[in-house]
């Protein structure tokens, strides 16, 4: 039995779930997000107000779908309650992005000035400096691919950092040619 998948989902209050065979929907004051389970998973609602996550046999697949159904599902009453951020940081002389509606616009040395068009349900915030970025939303999932994409338009660089990174990230800098120490 998987560790994870045996644990129940606690659903808080002012979050309300429903279970349509295969499709479970969750609403809360965030917002509210669909799934549907794979065929062999079974989600069923306990007399406790929590979700109790079940598979019907025990094939190497389908214990790998009851952990990560689980996961998915805690995921997304977490998003609808409490929401997820994730914080981008600009590094670079003249780096920077502005939020002009749901367009994101970055500077990072190109020649044109970049612009990344915000999914529905995400949104983004910048500081004053212009260098930290702030996305919220209520899917994990696609929360860390906009993070992702955004990181990709400039990679940090190797030997100066330079680039969008993840707050608090760590890039280990080459030396160079000259063997700085």
């Amino acid at each position: 039995m998987s560790r994870i998948g045996k644990k129940p989902v606690v659903i808080p209050s002012g979050v309300s779930v429903k279970l349509d065979g295969r499709l479970v929907s969750v609403k809360g004051p965030k917002g509210e997000l669909a799934w549907e389970a794979p065929f062999r998973i079974s989600v069923a609602l306990a007399d406790g107000g929590n979700l109790i996550v079940g598979r019907g046999d025990d094939e190497r697949q389908t214990r790998a779908l009851h952990g990560l159904s689980r996961s998915l599902i805690q995921n997304m009453v977490l998003g609808v309650s409490q929401g997820f951020t994730r914080a981008l940081e600009i590094t670079g002389v003249g780096y920077r992005a502005q939020v002009q509606g749901r367009k994101v616009v970055f500077s990072l040395g190109y020649s044109h000035p970049v612009e990344y068009e915000l999914p529905a349900g995400i949104n983004a915030e910048v500081d004053k400096k212009q260098t930290a970025l702030t996305l919220t939303g209520t899917d994990k999932q696609k929360l860390g691919q906009v993070a992702a994409d955004m990181k990709a338009l400039r990679w940090p660089d190797a030997y100066k950092g330079k680039g969008v990174r993840y707050a608090g990230e760590y890039i280990k800098l080459k030396a160079g040619k000259t063997g700085k120490k």
